[in-house]
């Protein structure tokens, strides 16, 4: 199975605003820049879709890392927020509906066809990477404020 990793990151002026967000996949130093923005949205919606976006290039079952700096995301596989979501409808343990959920969905989808694994880094820090995606997440709103 392919190792890949990806990088993400989402940005959003005002919140909600308009946002951009970045996925970086590496494959045997190989890089591959995805990203795009939306009008309205929030920080949050731009951090999962920078993910769902990345997995979507992948062609084939992967072994996966996935480095966020966002707890939205990491903590959702890492501390099984997601499935006890699931388990309770969709609701947080506050009762709450849990917000997003179209791109949960989408996002859970590819973790049944790639092993992923959920790695926090530390934003606007001294991850290149990170640091890199962050830039480009920016850019991709600005594009839509300068239009």
């Amino acid at each position: 199975m392919k190792k890949v990793r990806i990088y993400t990151d989402g940005a959003c002026s005002g919140n909600p605003g308009n946002g951009g967000y970045c996925a970086i996949l590496i494959y045997k130093g190989i890089e591959k820049v995805v990203s795009g923005s939306e009008l309205n949205t929030t920080n949050n919606r731009m951090e999962l879709l920078a993910v769902i976006n990345g997995l979507k290039k992948l062609k084939e079952p992967c072994d996966v890392e996935i480095f966020s700096d966002s707890a939205y995301v990491t903590e959702a596989f890492n501390k099984m927020w997601i499935e006890d979501w699931q388990k309770n409808n969709w609701k947080t343990s506050s009762k709450q509906d849990v917000k997003n959920i179209d791109l949960w969905k989408e996002l859970l989808s590819y973790t049944k066809k790639h092993k992923i694994t959920f790695i926090k880094v530390k934003g606007h820090s001294d991850n290149e990477y990170n640091n890199r995606c962050d830039k480009i997440a920016v850019s991709e709103y600005k594009k839509i404020i300068n239009e």
